[in-house]
């Protein structure tokens, strides 16, 4: 009972916030376009969503995007996309452990003795 309960609850929070959010307007809207391929846009919502991006098309592009998470923590999202992939970055992404002391001296042994091949006689 008290698990049905929960889950009823916690449905109806999940509507109510998704009806709060279907009632957001755009608040600022700009889009440019240039001949070259290169292009900026930025726009913002009533309920606290901010978003820009610049770049050009097929190569690059930089940007960021704020909101609140559900639980109202605030969030910025910064990222660039380029050559080298997708980087995203902000305060609130996970990040790996550090790497092992022994694990960093076995990456520079190993770079210091780089594997030879030996040739066998026939």
């Amino acid at each position: 009972m008290f698990k049905s309960a929960l889950i009823i609850s916690l449905f109806l929070v999940a509507v109510i916030r998704a009806a709060d959010e279907s009632q957001a307007e755009i608040t600022k809207y700009h889009n440019d376009l240039q001949q070259d391929g290169s292009y900026s846009w930025d726009f913002g919502t009533s309920n606290g969503i901010d978003a820009q991006e610049s770049g050009v098309g097929g190569v690059q592009a930089a940007g960021s995007v704020k909101y609140s998470a559900p639980d109202g923590t605030p969030i910025q999202l910064e990222y660039t996309a380029d050559e080298n992939g997708y980087r995203p970055s902000g305060a609130h992404l996970p990040t790996p452990p550090p790497i092992p002391d022994y694990i960093l001296r076995a990456l520079a042994y190993i770079e210091a003795h780089p594997f030879q091949r030996i040739q066998l006689k026939k």
